[in-house]
């Protein structure tokens, strides 16, 4: 019993010196505060004022779309009247969660989550090592004018996906594409428009496109890496290919778990390259992914039809990116801690 007592006792001590100390520290933050010069009040308040409108345009741009598309999600479109040849006027009907329940019960939308998972596994893995690859050329000492090869690599990232996927669906028809031509002539017949093939043709769009935006990122990485460690690495008598692999790569790894997490995460909202592709191969589905199934939903071409289905469909999205993203953050984190 004594034992007991005496290892409680301590425990408790601590707390409330813990919250002695926090009180402390509030009060001595309030005196500082009081003790402020008119000018300093002034600044500060100079402060909030410059940091206002980007918190009234936060709040509209992104926290109230958010509040409206989580309120709006419980809601359905329904007609009212019009006796006994349909008709009426459409009016939101509470209906709780009978929204997420149509989701999370259809097959359409699992579907196309499958297609959008093994889209990133395929897609995401390729883009990232060539960033890598891409940024550690550029970062070394065998690329000269090096500018022209980081605004070369960046450029696709410039163009507007959707302008982006016009344009590979011209290089994919195989009536005027040059690639399908050339491949043609070397006796090589290739379909980008296959079923087995049509997500593979999305993937090199992506992968186009968003590789230079990851290489910057890397690039950032790579040269905030103190040049100190290469000295001594070369003293150690390390090559380029050791200093590379022992030195470079480990101090890129912030930069990679950035890069796999946007990458996770903008490719669970795939939208555009099947938007685009659907103009010229009608087997792409309307709900061939969930994104193209929220925004179908919303225009009234898939049933139920409505912002109120088609907010639930992008917010449980929302949730699995979210869920991978935290997956993926906790399996690299003990991956490095072990």
């Amino acid at each position: 019993m004594v034992t007991v007592t005496s290892s409680v006792a301590p425990t408790k001590v601590g707390v409330h010196a813990q919250a002695a100390e926090s009180g402390a520290a509030k009060t001595k933050k309030k005196r500082m505060r009081e003790k402020l010069s008119p000018a300093a009040k002034r600044e500060e308040r100079t402060g909030w004022l410059f940091m206002l409108p980007f918190v009234l345009l936060f709040l509209l741009v992104f926290i109230l779309p958010i509040v409206y598309a989580i309120y709006s999600s419980f809601f359905q479109q329904v007609a009212t009247g019009g006796g006994a040849y349909g008709g009426g006027e459409l009016v939101n009907k509470f209906v709780g969660l009978e929204n997420f329940q149509y989701v999370i019960t259809s097959a359409a939308f699992w579907a196309g989550m499958g297609r959008v998972l093994l889209y990133t596994l395929i897609q995401v893995p390729i883009m990232i090592i060539s960033a890598l690859v891409l940024a550690m050329l550029i970062d070394s000492l065998i690329v000269k004018h090096v500018s022209g090869f980081r605004l070369g690599y960046f450029l696709p990232y410039a163009i507007p996906g959707v302008i982006a996927s016009i344009i590979w669906v011209y290089l994919y028809n195989g009536q005027i594409s040059p690639i399908v031509k050339g491949l043609a002539a070397l006796g090589i017949n290739v379909d980008f428009f296959a079923n087995n093939v049509v997500l593979g043709s999305m993937v090199n769009i992506t992968t186009w496109t968003f590789t230079g935006y990851n290489m910057l990122i890397f690039l950032s990485a790579l040269q905030a890496i103190p040049h100190e460690l290469y000295e001594a690495a070369r003293i150690d008598g390390a090559n380029g290919w050791q200093i590379a692999m022992k030195v470079k790569l480990p101090n890129v790894r912030g930069a990679a778990l950035l890069a796999m997490l946007l990458s996770i995460v903008g490719t669970i909202q795939l939208f555009n390259e099947p938007q685009v592709m659907q103009t010229a191969d009608p087997a792409i589905s309307s709900s061939y992914t969930p994104m193209m199934m929220a925004f179908n939903t919303s225009r009234g071409f898939l049933t139920p039809k409505g912002d109120g289905p088609a907010n639930a469909i992008a917010i449980v999205m929302a949730v699995i990116a979210g869920l991978l993203a935290m997956i993926y953050a906790f399996v690299e984190r003990k991956v490095n801690e072990s």
